[in-house]
């Protein structure tokens, strides 16, 4: 009986080391094969998340400014009923004129370039509306470039303007309180590009001026004045 046994084991031995030869492939297939797509995935999907988060908690200095204390202010110099009817900045447009644009087209390229630099957006080129023989201007030619903020943009630029461009000015002494449309909206004449930080003076070949327009949601120039000085806007005394 143990040497029956003991056959029946010999014989059963090479079954078993070629079960396990067999399973042995199959393991390592299955240790090569690829992790599941997924999970590659979902690391992407969690930075965008998180990248939006961050967005959504940033705050220009001014806009915090705005809420928690200039409308505060608005509200009780105008006895306003509702926090709604505080004035606020709606748009900025910034308008930059090219007169040698007729001659020079480059100079107009150079000219949307640097608006671009200054204001963060790329502008739109404006266009003559009639031909003027006298200065060689053709109808629909290219005479200058303009750009329009808003939201958060707006801020930014208007945030660089008060408080870094316009105190580079040579002898500033602020600007002008007669500026207003009578809608409560203000105009600025700037001379020269050079006063925002962006603009490289090695890389400037000749300076140009721009027209700020600041539109606001005032109903009168008083309301408007009281907001652009609250906001910073550095006003003659």
């Amino acid at each position: 009986m143990a040497e029956e046994k003991k056959t029946e084991a010999v014989k059963a031995a090479p079954k078993a080391e070629k079960a396990a030869k067999a399973v042995k492939p199959a393991e390592a297939k299955a240790a090569e094969k690829p992790a599941a797509p997924k999970a590659e995935k979902a690391a992407p999907k969690a930075k965008a998340e998180k990248a939006e988060v961050k967005e959504e908690k940033y705050e220009n200095r001014l806009v915090k400014k705005y809420r928690s204390e200039i409308v505060p202010a608005l509200v009780k110099e105008f006895g306003y009923s509702s926090v709604m009817q505080a004035p606020r900045l709606e748009k900025i447009v910034i308008n930059m004129g090219v007169g040698e644009a007729a001659i020079n087209s480059k100079a107009l390229e150079d000219s949307i370039d640097q608006l671009a630099t200054i204001s963060g957006q790329h502008p739109v080129t404006t266009k003559a509306k009639k031909s003027i023989a006298n200065f060689k201007v053709r109808q629909g030619q290219g005479i200058g470039c303009k750009v329009t903020l808003r939201g958060l943009r707006m801020y930014e630029f208007f945030d660089k303007l008060v408080s870094i461009s316009l105190p580079r000015v040579r002898d500033f002494r602020g600007v002008s309180k007669n500026a207003f449309d009578g809608h409560g909206n203000y105009t600025l004449g700037v001379k020269d590009q050079l006063i925002f930080p962006e603009i490289n003076f090695d890389k400037v070949s000749k300076t140009r001026g721009m027209d700020i327009v600041i539109v606001t949601t005032a109903q009168s120039d008083k309301e408007a004045y009281s907001l652009l000085d609250k906001m910073g806007m550095p006003f003659r005394r």
